[in-house]
């Protein structure tokens, strides 16, 4: 699998400070575990901040902070054990999210053979799942904010570049565009949108509300 498309020094970053909302973390989580060199470059960054952490001077805590934090941390709901593991075309941050593979989703018609499924990410953003058949094409729409959309399966085409397996398209509000899905094979992604697209269409305005997007 060769990635052309990576994420930008700047999402790394603040996915390596813990800055960005879930959604948009776990796209980069889902992108890092396919692709070694934004990997690579994650770590770096990781690294980079553990020697800030290590040069900075000490605070004062107050003396119920060890209590508080135990606290927080009993509080937390009970994972499964052992690391997650991938299942089918989903990565493991993935399939941890969703329970498995593709089967497992809750997947919602949308029309044209389209289906989605919003994911249960905490903060302002949102994350999804879509499901496009090949041929298809998304309508042409324009960006309030940030749009992080990964390819799993299948590969789109958008404007004078293509998408495939583990490629990340990053859209702002510059980016109108028709992503149409390659034939061949049905493509499914996972987006993340901190803002509500702009859809030049009426129809696709009027379901706006409705599907969430």
């Amino acid at each position: 699998m060769t990635i052309r498309h990576h994420l930008s020094d700047q999402l790394l970053m603040a996915y390596a400070a813990g800055q960005l909302p879930e959604a948009f973390s776990l796209v980069v989580a889902t992108h890092l575990s396919l692709c070694d060199d934004c990997r690579a470059q994650a770590g770096s960054f990781d690294a980079v901040g553990g020697a800030l952490l290590e040069e900075a001077g000490e605070t004062a805590m107050g003396e119920d902070a060890l209590a508080q934090t135990l606290a927080r941390i009993e509080g937390l709901p009970q994972g499964r054990s052992g690391a997650p593991k991938p299942a089918g075309i989903f990565p493991a941050p993935l399939a941890a999210y969703v329970g498995g593979g593709p089967d497992a989703v809750r997947w919602r018609r949308v029309g044209g053979g389209v289906r989605q499924a919003i994911l249960s990410t905490g903060g302002s953003a949102t994350a999804r799942l879509l499901y496009i058949p090949a041929g298809r094409a998304v309508p042409d729409h324009g960006h309030q904010g940030m749009e992080l959309t990964l390819v799993l399966q299948g590969a789109f085409a958008d404007e004078d570049q293509s998408f495939a397996r583990g490629d990340v398209e990053i859209s702002d509000e510059t980016v109108e565009h028709t992503p149409t899905v390659l034939a061949g094979q049905d493509c499914i992604c996972l987006a993340a949108t901190d803002a509500p697209l702009r859809f030049r269409g009426l129809i696709p305005r009027l379901a706006q509300p409705f599907l969430r997007i």
